[in-house]
């Protein structure tokens, strides 16, 4: 027996439905604030670093590819950082715990960031791109983005920390 398959227009209101239950599980989320920990902020950027550099190594980039990544990891690093400032950074006043609580402006940075990944993608080969090249820079960018807003949380958890301990003595 053989079966057809329905219109590919289908997976779109599926995906959106899926997208939207998880955004409002995250948002609801939001709202409590997470313990944050200097020690592990490297974490993530290490681990897609070696990711993104495995990538590299096995398809490299050629040419003026190099220029696109590096103006997507300039770029990746700006909203990074703006990301970064977005998360709310507390420390307890008795203990001096760090906690973090994300704002929804930066879930909604990253919901954009998304979209325009999507709408690149389908665009990529009227600009003259290939997915795979687009797919390496998109790759790239996000590793700016996720180091930077990293390094944004620790420099200003780190002397968040360090006044507190100040005002302490």
């Amino acid at each position: 027996m053989h079966m057809q398959a329905g219109p590919a227009y289908i997976i779109y209101p599926i995906v959106a439905v899926i997208m939207g239950l998880v955004l409002f599980l995250r948002l609801r989320s939001m709202k409590r604030a997470r313990r944050l920990r200097l020690e592990t902020l490297w974490i993530v950027p290490a681990l897609y670093a070696a990711v993104t550099a495995m990538v590299f190594y096995q398809f490299p980039l050629a040419g003026i590819q190099w220029a696109y990544a590096a103006v997507a990891l300039a770029i990746g690093g700006a909203f990074g950082w703006r990301r970064g400032a977005l998360m709310r950074i507390q420390v307890d006043p008795e203990t001096h715990a760090l906690n973090q609580q994300a704002s929804p402006a930066a879930m909604l940075f990253i919901v954009v960031l998304i979209l325009a990944r999507k709408g690149l993608q389908f665009e990529a080969g009227s600009m003259g791109f290939s997915v795979a090249f687009l797919t390496d820079v998109l790759m790239v960018f996000a590793l700016g983005l996720l180091t930077t807003t990293r390094m944004e949380m620790f420099l200003r958890a780190r002397r968040l920390l360090a006044e507190a301990r100040a005002t302490a003595l």
